[in-house]
């Protein structure tokens, strides 16, 4: 008999690949939830925040991307620009232009970061629609 531990979890699990592409969180989060963090990402970050109706998950994906880009997480906005370009939000100009936009907001060097987020997801998207 299902939980409402298993229902939160489910339904975490199910809007992270909305969010990231099918079979995002069995990569990230195969079925460990026994770790606090682990648990708290996928019920109650996914579960409960992206999942609001209150913005629509492009425009939830461009804060993400603005903080991450504040931080210069190359890598946190590399998956994010991938779930955009995955989910057709974003194109690939799109997710450029906004390079330079967050350049004068968060500084040159995170926009090198940033960049460089970008042009990875880009690079892993071309090779996802080829193959």
């Amino acid at each position: 008999m299902a939980t409402d531990e298993d229902d939160r979890w489910s339904r975490g699990r199910e809007v992270m690949d909305d969010v990231y592409g099918e079979g995002f969180s069995a990569t990230y989060y195969p079925v460990e939830r026994g770790q606090p963090y682990h648990r708290e990402t996928v019920e109650h970050l996914f579960g409960d925040v992206w999942s609001r109706p209150g913005l629509p998950v492009r425009d939830r994906r461009l804060l993400v991307i603005g903080a991450t880009a504040a931080l210069g997480r190359a890598d946190l906005v590399r998956i994010q620009a991938l779930g955009a370009l995955r989910n057709g939000e974003l194109t690939r100009d799109e997710l450029r232009e906004g390079v330079l936009q967050l350049a004068y907001y968060t500084g040159w060097g995170n926009a090198t970061a940033v960049d460089r987020g970008i042009e990875d997801a880009i690079a892993d998207h071309e090779k996802e629609e080829a193959g």
